[in-house]
């Protein structure tokens, strides 16, 4: 006589409907971590903020001589003369040239400093008076900081140049500087 293949319909045991039911809520935990941290990342990606980075924009040339007048370089300029272009200043720049520079026009002479908050490149500062005549210089300022650079006297211009540039052209206190420019007519 043939056995016949029955299957088994007895109601399985509680501890294999245990085993099962773990196993589900497991798998179901891991399921919502994942789409959980999924969500999650890609929430915080779309939070953070978009930066802009700037790029020179040529508006006028600038010189710098000795005190005699002797040209030491030159430099083409972009124009921060107004409160938003001066608080703006060469943040969130990547690069710049050797031959490009900022010049900061304040409304009055009075004492000034900044500082490199959102600044990715490090920069020499010469703060100048009213007169044209440079009065403090700082050297290779630090990225990113909120280090402040003060002026040692009452300057109505900052000109802010690459690092290293003032060693290069043996640019110090006491030199003079001039520009030009269809933007500069007026801030001479």
């Amino acid at each position: 006589m043939a056995k016949k293949h029955v299957k088994n319909t007895e109601p399985k045991s509680t501890k294999e409907k245990n085993k099962i039911t773990r196993q589900k809520i497991i798998v179901g935990i891991i399921v919502i971590a994942l789409l959980g941290f999924f969500v999650f990342n890609n929430f915080i990606k779309n939070k953070e903020p978009e930066v802009e980075y700037y790029t020179f924009t040529k508006e006028g040339e600038l010189t710098f001589t000795d005190s005699l007048g002797v040209l030491k370089s030159k430099i083409d300029l972009e124009i921060a003369d107004n409160e938003y272009e001066r608080q703006l200043g060469l943040m969130n720049r990547k690069e710049m040239k050797e031959n490009e520079g900022m010049l900061f026009i304040f409304p009055v002479q009075q004492l000034e400093s900044f500082w490199m908050r959102n600044t990715l490149i490090s920069l020499d500062m010469i703060f100048v008076n009213a007169q044209k005549r440079i009065v403090t210089i700082h050297k290779n300022t630090k990225i990113l900081s909120d280090t402040s650079y003060p002026s040692t006297e009452p300057v109505m211009y900052v000109v802010e140049v690459l690092a290293g540039f003032t060693d290069k052209y043996n640019i110090q206190v006491g030199d003079k500087i001039a520009w030009m420019g269809t933007r500069l007519e007026n801030s001479k």
